[in-house]
């Protein structure tokens, strides 16, 4: 066991670093998918720790970032409820549910619900007037996404999960001349379907453990004429607890150290580094920091747990834009 522990932390780190050094390649690959709300992550713990939660068990809320971690120490039923002011006025909202009946005999099930809120929009179409536009109706463009998760812990060590997802968003529409010459209206929603599939392996040595996912892997997609995919994201993530090389836990609980690197199909690599310190098993303090960002490279964050009842917050500072507040309410029994 202790050889197969150095062996996956050697592995690991090697996947890490070849990850990080791909950060250097001039070639961005920028504008090249769709439904970018897919990427907005709402839950106040994970962006705490700048994301790097990919071995961190979540319960119900794992179906955002791993789904294999979500049978790890499942309660027999867990919420969570998450709210973000995004840039620009848009909102973000975040739900999930996960049960494990049998104590686990049968694997976790769980639901999962994204909702985006992006307000109101004025439309315009080109025109021959001083100001060379002219207004039209209202639009009020939205987006979500639903799925469906099972994860299983398939020994002490391993753990596997997956989510089928529908997707869709709606840009309202669009005035159109139509062949015959006639106004008419192209509706600009579409429907679409994406699945998550994750795992876990605890190395055995220490509470290190190790984990990948792919997110939001899906067939291209198409609004009228241009094809498009959905933002897929590969991620692999290491983690462990600061405190099983200290012997006195009376008042600091843990000190949670988590790297996680991620691979994009739309945009350079990035490294999300995340600690997490858990006080008298009440107070957890947060922070994190992700490379390669042109926004929001530092986090902070801080929740509250008490009699199944969690409370998380989590703060973004952003240059240009307003900052982001994050909110997330948790209940596990």
């Amino acid at each position: 066991m202790r050889q197969c522990a150095i062996r996956s932390i050697m592995l690991s780190v090697i996947a890490l670093a070849a990850v990080a050094g791909a950060e250097a390649a001039e070639d961005q690959k920028l504008a090249q998918t769709g439904m970018q709300f897919l990427s907005v992550v709402s839950d106040a713990r994970a962006t705490g720790m700048a994301g790097a939660v990919m071995t961190v068990p979540m319960q119900s809320a794992s179906l955002f970032f791993n789904p294999g971690t979500m049978s790890v120490g499942a309660p027999a039923a867990d919420l969570s409820a998450s709210w973000t002011r995004w840039i620009a006025d848009i909102t973000h909202y975040t739900g999930s549910v996960s049960f494990t009946p049998s104590g686990g005999d049968y694997g976790t099930f769980g639901l999962s619900l994204q909702w985006v809120d992006y307000g109101e929009i004025q439309g315009t179409v080109v025109s021959a007037t001083e100001s060379g536009y002219t207004d039209t109706e209202l639009l009020k463009p939205s987006a979500m996404a639903a799925g469906f998760g099972y994860a299983k812990s398939l020994s002490e060590a391993f753990s596997v999960g997956a989510q089928v997802k529908w997707v869709r968003q709606d840009l309202g529409s669009t005035n159109v001349t139509m062949p015959d010459g006639s106004p008419g209206s192209w509706d600009n929603s579409l429907d679409h379907w994406a699945v998550d599939f994750g795992t876990l392996f605890k190395t055995g040595f220490k509470s290190l453990a190790f984990g990948v996912a792919i997110r939001n892997f899906s067939f291209e997609a198409k609004y009228a004429e241009e094809e498009f995919q959905l933002p897929m994201t590969f991620t692999l993530g290491l983690s462990i607890d600061a405190m099983d090389f200290v012997e006195d836990h009376s008042t600091v609980n843990s000190v949670l150290v988590s790297v996680d690197a991620t691979h994009y199909r739309d945009y350079y690599e990035q490294v999300f580094f995340g600690t997490e310190v858990m006080l008298l098993q009440v107070l957890a303090l947060r922070g994190g920091y992700m490379t390669s960002s042109d926004e929001g490279g530092w986090s902070f964050g801080v929740g509250l747990r008490q009699f199944g009842i969690g409370i998380d917050y989590s703060y973004v500072p952003f240059e240009v834009f307003d900052d982001i507040q994050r909110f997330t309410l948790r209940y596990a029994y």
